[in-house]
């Protein structure tokens, strides 16, 4: 058998052959939810991703024979790796096909460019930061993905733990939330306890708030980092990928589906955030190569604007860390759920979850829940 040959990403035009390496080997797929080209392009960008002021990164391809048979990033984020006092090179966007050659090739390279930096370990799969897909999916194979996690064959993990050295260092789990037929009697009653007591209030966005120095779409990021920061790789955002975040999450939301929680007894403090959005996952499976050109900008309109779906992405769910046991989130569920109803949602996904997250669990308290998917991420000591 042949060789497999590594070639580095050197130009542009090697960028978009790796982005649309994953398009070719999941084309017609019924459960995997490609990225927009757009959207990977600019965060693999090393010109555009303001990830780059504190990583850096390599992309590589496969070739065998010369057809191109797989892909993989190697990335190092000094901010994570300082913050949990660690000194690892992450393994992300990668793909492959069943060929166990293909992927011991592509880690490999990896390894050797986490080495060549003084990394002591390899972890994966792993993006910039937490805000990007992460966790290898493990279970839940005939589940449909969406847009915020990664979707692969069943033979991924198995090649992983095949190669000599790998060891689960996180594991994930993510649930389907069944939107009931009213607003749970607990959480109703907590809701309107906790506007009462603490004077805590609903917020709903308007497009003229989300910019500016003192907009909310930096509130909201700030608060996700205040949330989020004690997560498995967190790295604490900068105003610079805030702003790009906001663009990303927010500049063509549906505001009706976001729902903020503020303080009014602390300054209209907030402490609060709920983004979700209608699934796109059907639209973007009808993306062609994920390019919105020259129709799939309107399958994406159809399940935004028009609400064509009956699946809610739970994108952002987060509330201050002093306010969770004061039930924030049941003031946020109270606003969410009715809205729901009314645009016919049935079921909203939870997006990936640490297993071990217990504040996470108890966020969903009254609502019915089926765990349907599972995750891990990957170690190996180089």
């Amino acid at each position: 058998m042949s060789s497999i040959e590594i070639k580095k990403i050197e130009t542009k035009k090697d960028l978009t052959t790796f982005i649309d390496f994953h398009y070719e080997l999941y084309k017609g797929d019924q459960y995997d939810t490609p990225a927009l080209f757009s959207d990977d392009f600019n965060t693999l960008s090393k010109d555009y991703n303001a990830a780059f002021d504190f990583c850096e990164a390599e992309y590589y391809l496969a070739y065998r024979d010369g057809r191109l048979v797989g892909r993989v990033a190697a990335i190092i984020n000094h901010k994570a790796n300082e913050h949990w006092n660690r000194k690892d090179v992450r393994f992300g966007w990668i793909d492959f096909i069943d060929d166990r050659e293909v992927s011991k090739a592509l880690l490999s390279a990896v390894e050797a460019y986490g080495r060549s930096k003084g990394m002591m370990d390899m972890v994966g799969p792993l993006g910039f930061t937490d805000m990007d897909p992460e966790g290898m999916l493990t279970e839940g194979f005939d589940q449909l993905g969406t847009m915020a996690t990664i979707y692969n064959y069943p033979y991924y993990p198995e090649h992983i733990e095949a190669l000599d050295g790998f060891t689960v260092d996180n594991t994930y789990v993510e649930y389907k939330l069944i939107v009931p037929k009213s607003v749970p009697e607990k959480y109703a009653k907590i809701a309107e306890m906790i506007q009462n007591r603490y004077n805590l209030r609903i917020k709903k966005l308007k497009k003229s708030e989300v910019y500016g120095k003192d907009g909310y779409g930096k509130k909201i990021f700030s608060l996700i980092n205040l949330t989020y920061k004690d997560l498995y790789g967190y790295s604490e955002l900068t105003d610079r990928q805030i702003d790009q975040y906001v663009d990303m999450y927010l500049a063509f939301a549906d505001l009706d589906f976001i729902t903020l929680v503020e303080d009014a007894s602390a300054d209209n403090k907030l402490v609060g955030v709920g983004i979700t959005v209608p699934s796109l996952s059907h639209a973007l499976q009808k993306c062609r190569k994920g390019r919105l050109l020259p129709f799939g900008w309107w399958h994406l309109v159809r399940a935004i604007k028009f609400h064509k779906t009956n699946i809610v992405d739970c994108l952002l769910i987060g509330v201050d860390p002093d306010y969770r046991a004061k039930g924030a989130n049941a003031l946020l569920f109270s606003d969410l759920i009715p809205r729901y109803i009314h645009y016919g949602i049935e079921w909203g996904e939870t997006q990936v979850e640490m297993e071990t997250n217990e504040n996470v669990k108890n966020m969903w308290g009254a609502l019915e829940t089926q765990l349907h998917k599972r995750r891990k991420c990957y170690k190996k000591s180089l």
